[in-house]
């Protein structure tokens, strides 16, 4: 029997749990990524197939933010910028989808900030 890799694993994890979780108008999905360098976020309405809001340690804003800081407070800028820029759409409330990936460390923080900064979940 062949041993799947991390990602492959990873993948496997994410798809059992979008089994169970959608985005809806009401409550769009907030979705996680995270690379080894970088951490991304989305909020997603499924019905219609369209991202809401984002942001990520690559935006042309959040960058030089990023720049000097450790991948934890990188994980905490990207959350509360997610959640302000949802907030301003008028959305309160999502449904956390972290993608396959444990829930601790960067995912935990970028967690932890969107929920300061408004977003219920």
């Amino acid at each position: 029997m062949a041993k799947t890799s991390r990602s492959e694993a990873r993948i496997r994890r994410h798809d059992r749990v979008r089994k169970n979780i959608t985005g809806t108008p009401e409550r769009p999905r907030l979705a996680i990524f995270r690379s080894t360098a970088e951490i991304y976020a989305q909020v997603i309405d499924d019905a219609a197939g369209t991202t809401l809001a984002s942001a990520s340690s690559v935006d042309r804003e959040l960058r030089a933010a990023a720049a000097k800081i450790t991948k934890t407070e990188q994980a905490k800028l990207i959350g509360k910028a997610v959640a302000e820029r949802a907030k301003s759409k008028g959305i309160d409330k999502v449904v956390f989808d972290r993608g396959g990936f444990r829930y601790m460390g960067r995912v935990k923080a970028l967690a932890d900030a969107a929920r300061e900064a408004g977003l219920e979940f």
